[in-house]
C-alpha cells in the first residue's frame, strides 16, 4: 500500500506498525512471534501533512509517512486505532507528550526503566501519560523469551555480552499489535505470522 493510500485511512493518534529488515529488529520480531518490529504514532500537521512520531536510532523524531513506510520490509504496515476514538483535546495531549520526548536517545537494550527510549516504550509511555491508557504489556525478558520456547537464545546472550537481563522490564511492538485497547483499521497480509497476529480485515473509515 502506498503512503498516500495509508494517509487516506488515518486519524490523528493512530498507531502505525512496520517490519524493519535489520538483523536486530528481525530478532525482535522472531522473539515475539510477530511480523511487527517497529511502531509509531501518526499526527497531521497543517504545514507538513501527515507525520509519524517514533523512537528510532539515534533519537526520538518525527518522520513523514512515506519515510516511515519505506523502511518497512516489503512496505508491510498495520494501522490501529484506540477503540473509543480520540477527542481533539486528547490528540493535543498525545502530541504534547510526543513533543516532550523529542531528541531522547535510543536504548538498544530495550530497558523500560532507562531514561532513554525505544519505539514501543515511546508509544506506551506517551499514551499512558496523555490518556492513562496502557497500549501493550510490560513484561520481563524472562517472560518474553519463555513465551516462545523455541526462541534461540544465543543471539540475545551475544547482544547482552554474555548475560541476558532476565528481570529487565520491556514492552514490545507485538504486544501493542495485539492489544485489545486498539482496533485494526488496516493490515497488510502476511502468512508467515498469521497464527500469532490478530486476524485482520480492511475497514472502511467513516
Amino acid at each position: 500500500m502506498r503512503s498516500n493510500q495509508i494517509e487516506s485511512l488515518l486519524r490523528p493518534g493512530d498507531v502505525l506498525f512496520t517490519s524493519i529488515p535489520n538483523f536486530l529488529y528481525r530478532r525482535v520480531a522472531k522473539a515475539t512471534g510477530s511480523k511487527s518490529s517497529h511502531v509509531g504514532i501518526a499526527f497531521h500537521d497543517c504545514k507538513t501533512g501527515w507525520l509519524v512520531a517514533e523512537s528510532g536510532v539515534p533519537t526520538v523524531r518525527y518522520s513523514t509517512i512515506a519515510d516511515f513506510v519505506s523502511r518497512s520490509d516489503g512496505g508491510w504496515v498495520a494501522v490501529r486505532r484506540l477503540r473509543e476514538g480520540l477527542t481533539e483535546n486528547q490528540v493535543a495531549s498525545l502530541r504534547h507528550e510526543c513533543d516532550a520526548r523529542m531528541g531522547t536517545l535510543y536504548h538498544l537494550g530495550f530497558d523500560y526503566d532507562s531514561p532513554r527510549q525505544f519505539c514501543s516504550k515511546f508509544v506506551y509511555q506517551t499514551y499512558l501519560a496523555a490518556l492513562g491508557v496502557e497500549i501493550g504489556t510490560l513484561q520481563s525478558f524472562e517472560a518474553l523469551l519463555n513465551s516462545l520456547p523455541d526462541t534461540p537464545l544465543l543471539f540475545w546472550r551475544l547482544w547482552f555480552m554474555g548475560r541476558i537481563p532476565w528481570t529487565r522490564l520491556t514492552v514490545t511492538p507485538a504486544s501493542q499489535l495485539r492489544s485489545d485497547k486498539l482496533e485494526t483499521i488496516w493490515q497488510a497480509a502476511d502468512s508467515s505470522n498469521s497464527s500469532q497476529d490478530i486476524a485482520q480485515s480492511k475497514r472502511a473509515v467513516a
